[in-house]
């Protein structure tokens, strides 16, 4: 059994033939982690380098997220839990008042594609669902995602309630989303911007290695 098969399955956005291919090689006594590593995450890995490139669009790269899902969801619960996730755990969420959710659930896909451990917490998230979350998982990155203008204000407010509760020097914070830019990043006290899945995971990475 090829991982390379697997790889390409996700790339091709072939839901059913990586579950059959992920079963067969657990049958062949590959280990969980190895399938994941250099099977799932290697292929949404070439899906997230093609979407930086413009050659991959967003309804591609859903359909290869979700042919990744449909393989991790056999071996998750194989994994032990020093394995799962073993490049951090991220809280991720669309801000109170917002309902939008198909750029967070792609940002979702993208990181838990890239190995992260992903809590999403939904749409129209107080902040009191984020300090609880914060509190319970212990993340590292904190992600935030608002797509109204409207509700841009509510960003900093969660920031703001992070730090009155003693939390905001534990997690790394990150936010996007269409409204969103670099410099209202900065004033919110955000640690970092991000103007798109793809470049979502590269900034996940980058700030964990900054930790």
């Amino acid at each position: 059994m090829s991982l390379e098969e697997i790889s390409q399955a996700v790339i091709d956005g072939d839901g059913e033939l990586v579950e059959s291919l992920v079963r067969k090689s657990l049958g062949e006594g590959l280990a969980p982690s190895k399938i994941i590593n250099d099977g799932l995450i290697a292929g949404m890995n070439i899906v997230g380098d093609r979407f930086k490139s413009g050659d991959f669009f967003i309804p591609e790269v859903m359909m290869s997220a979700r042919a990744m899902h449909s393989g991790l969801g056999i071996v998750k619960p194989l994994l032990s839990k020093s394995e799962e996730g073993k490049h951090g755990t991220i809280v991720i969420c669309t801000v109170k008042g917002d309902v939008h959710d198909i750029g967070k659930n792609l940002v979702s896909m993208m990181l838990e594609g890239a190995g992260f451990r992903v809590v999403d917490l939904g749409t129209d998230v107080s902040p009191e669902r984020i300090l609880a979350a914060v509190r319970e998982h212990e993340p590292q990155i904190l992600a935030m995602s608002t797509l109204l203008t409207t509700t841009l204000p509510r960003v900093p407010e969660a920031i703001k309630a992070l730090e009155a509760a003693g939390l905001r020097s534990k997690v790394k914070v990150m936010i996007g989303g269409a409204p969103v830019t670099q410099s209202f990043a900065q004033k919110a006290g955000a640690d970092a911007y991000a103007p798109d899945a793809a470049l979502a995971v590269d900034t996940a990475k980058k700030l964990l290695g900054s930790r």
